[in-house]
């Protein structure tokens, strides 16, 4: 390859040139796509509306599945968002949440020639000699790129996660459609203020776009869960990574969905270590994985787990974290100035004595299973969908109350909590919950959370950012 004037590596005429051709799909491809969400979300805004105002009668089954069909096919941001949606309990109709929670890893690839085209981009033109072996075939497909897997030169399987073209044009315009969609939903039903809701989920939407970031994060994780021996993180390859492709090790394991059948103890475990996963970073370290839908993890025989995707990653400053293990104290020793207390550090605001009374009926509901010292299911008041009984009484009663802007840093804390409550109860698991979070907050400490955060993020050439 010439260098052009600038030193650098100038571009083969046959790559800028395949480059061009993907954007002018791409963009192509967005004026079709933006007509039938247009189509989908305008339909579920009149017909939602008209249910709750008019009474209309709709078929929401089939609805909710049109809806499904037209961001399934997206492979974009308006995806990922449907993901979060469908994990958080009352955020929509439990037709829609049904429809919504399919859209995991099963977009449809992306051809071979696109494959070349865009490993060619990232790269070079040579890029097929950088491995031993590369699998033609995508080995999954997500919202905002595929994975191949790969051989290196040293004989280490690869897992080689490339991004698709054009995704941050695509971000900033579906962030624009959310905005949209989040307006209508407002307009009838004031219950939840969504104004921060977006502001959050559009900056974790922005740094999934970049794989330097998400080798960071990877880096991070391997840091944090390094004496976890049930929690594998996978080893980034920075000389085969790029800012839109993350190559890292292949870790072999199988869908949470498919272990319904195995032995409870084994289910048990893979609970259990799904638990440290998520927990330890966040009580020892103020870091949370904000996406726990079932494409993001598999599972080993053993029971272990492997982790695969650290695109959604949130920071916290350790007040946040204090102020999670405050209203657990709270509710268990009835000290409602501490739930107060609890609620302003998170950033809730303008709290009355009823709205209190409304948001202690979530925490009580989320709590529960840790408050309890015995062997039980994560949820035992029955009902698939984990929260929905609940999440539909609190919804209902802050509608009632003019509603409540919860604060962004909510958003990720819910959802990891909702998606893992989610997963347990997929896994049928009996574990005592109780003593498994009394491990992990016993020795809390503000200042020396914040030692091991900052030594940490320094380690994997990180910053504290909001």
């Amino acid at each position: 390859m010439a260098e052009g004037r600038s030193g650098k590596p100038e571009r083969d005429t046959k790559q800028v040139r395949a480059e061009r051709d993907d954007e002018r799909a791409t963009l192509g491809g967005r004026v079709r796509r933006y007509a039938r969400v247009g189509t989908a979300v305008g339909g579920l805004a009149a017909r939602l509306a008209g249910n709750r105002y008019l009474g209309v009668e709709i078929d929401r089954d089939r609805h909710a599945r049109s809806l499904r069909d037209a961001l399934g096919g997206l492979k974009g941001p308006l995806m990922k968002v449907a993901q979060i949606m469908s994990t958080v309990p009352d955020m929509l109709p439990a037709e829609y949440v049904a429809e919504l929670a399919h859209l995991q890893s099963n977009a449809p690839p992306m051809g071979w020639l696109f494959v070349r085209r865009r490993m060619a981009t990232e790269l070079g033109p040579d890029w097929q000699k950088k491995f031993r072996e590369f699998g033609r075939e995508a080995a999954a497909a997500a919202s905002l790129g595929q994975v191949h897997r790969a051989t290196g030169h040293d004989g280490a399987d690869l897992a080689c996660k490339l991004q698709y073209p054009n995704m941050q044009s695509a971000v900033e315009a579906d962030l624009r459609q959310l905005k949209l969609i989040f307006a209508l939903y407002r307009r009838y039903d004031p219950s939840i203020d969504t104004t921060d809701i977006h502001k959050e989920v559009a900056a974790r939407l922005r740094e999934e776009l970049d794989y330097e970031l998400e080798a960071k994060h990877i880096r991070l994780y391997r840091q944090m869960l390094r004496g976890e021996d049930g929690v594998h993180v996978p080893k980034p390859a920075p000389a085969l990574s790029t800012r839109r492709l993350l190559t890292m090790s292949w870790l072999d394991g199988v869908n949470l969905s498919t272990v319904s059948e195995w032995p409870v103890e084994t289910r048990n475990h893979i609970a259990y270590n799904l638990f440290r996963a998520w927990y330890v970073p966040f009580y020892s370290y103020g870091v949370i994985h904000g996406d726990p839908h079932l494409g993001n993890y598999s599972a080993r025989e053993d029971g272990a787990i492997n982790l695969i995707d650290f695109g959604c990653i949130r920071i916290f400053r350790s007040p946040f974290v204090k102020g999670v293990i405050d209203l657990y104290n709270a509710l268990e020793t009835g000290d409602r100035d501490l739930a107060v207390s609890a609620y302003e550090t998170w950033g809730f605001a303008n709290l009355s004595n009823e709205v209190i009374d409304t948001l202690n009926l979530w925490a009580e509901f989320v709590y529960a299973p840790l408050l309890e010292d015995r062997e039980r299911l994560i949820q035992d008041t029955g009902g698939t969908m984990y929260g929905a009984q609940v999440a539909g009484k609190v919804h209902a009663e802050l509608r009632r109350l003019g509603g409540v802007k919860p604060p962004r840093e909510f958003l990720l804390m819910d959802r990891a909590a909702i998606g893992l409550g989610s997963v347990f109860l997929r896994l049928d698991a009996h574990i005592n919950w109780h003593r498994l979070f009394q491990g992990l907050i016993e020795d809390f400490d503000v200042d020396a959370l914040e030692k091991r955060q900052a030594k940490a993020l320094k380690a994997a050439e990180m910053e504290m950012t909001d």
